[in-house]
């Protein structure tokens, strides 16, 4: 029997795919509308933009957005939900926006529990603005700004995003998957509606890391790209949820 996948109602029948071949923000992009959709929350959300890839949810989503300067999607999405705190609120970012240009924004989010939740593209590079080095950056990685690779003695260590949220009291949910393989996107699927319940339910701030390919900077195939996710990635930053309050 034939499957029929049915396209998630937030998500607008007549956009056009114009990320690069092979990239992942499709699937996550999804995947987030399939959580949308399945909590009922779709004509009550704003999404906060930044800088990037990631900005271009708003040609995909037939939903409200508000494009943020760089690294400050957390900063707007605070603003957002406690002016509205009926709406649901989240951020889609890319991991240079959301754990460097606006580490501070993101970490005290967090850190105050703000009832909005953030998804985090982990390419491990700035793909938008040119392949330069991101705090994920793997040791060795070689980018526009580490030609060499990337050297923990020049450039310190790959920062572990879903552990550093973890930590932080306001934290309800912290999560890290990847997008390499099918049983992956399912695990995925389920932390990102996770996510969303967690936010609708008033406990505190949501957070989903996915690891994701970028085969234009890294310079590979999709394939090769996941490949290098599953082999490379996934090493340094294991999946699984860090930190749920809802388990006790």
């Amino acid at each position: 029997m034939q499957q029929v996948f049915k396209i998630p109602d937030c998500i607008k029948k007549d956009a056009k795919f114009t990320f690069c071949p092979g990239c992942d923000h499709g699937v996550a992009l999804r995947l987030l509308g399939d959580a949308i959709d399945e909590c009922g929350v779709r004509e009550d959300t704003i999404a906060a933009l930044c800088v990037g890839c990631s900005v271009f949810l708003y040609d995909f989503y037939d939903i409200d957005c508000l494009e943020c300067p760089h690294g400050r999607a957390t900063a707007e999405a605070t603003g957002i939900k406690r002016a509205r705190p009926d709406k649901f609120v989240f951020t889609y970012q890319g991991d240079g926006d959301f754990a460097a240009i606006g580490f501070a924004e993101s970490i005290y989010t967090a850190t105050r529990g703000e009832k909005v939740t953030s998804i985090c593209i982990n390419n491990t590079t700035y793909g938008m603005t040119g392949g330069q080095m991101g705090p994920t950056t793997l040791l060795g990685q070689v980018t526009t700004t580490t030609p060499y690779g990337r050297s923990a003695e020049l450039n310190g260590y790959p920062m572990k995003i879903a552990e550093h949220i973890a930590l932080c009291d306001g934290t309800a949910f912290s999560a890290r998957v990847s997008l390499d393989s099918v049983p992956n996107i399912i695990k995925a699927k389920q932390a990102i509606k996770k996510a969303c319940e967690v936010q609708i339910q008033g406990l505190g701030f949501s957070f989903v890391e996915i690891l994701s390919s970028c085969p234009t900077n890294w310079k590979m195939t999709p394939q090769e790209a996941h490949k290098h996710v599953k082999e490379k990635m996934i090493p340094i930053f294991p999946l699984g949820v860090f930190k749920d309050v809802t388990k006790g």
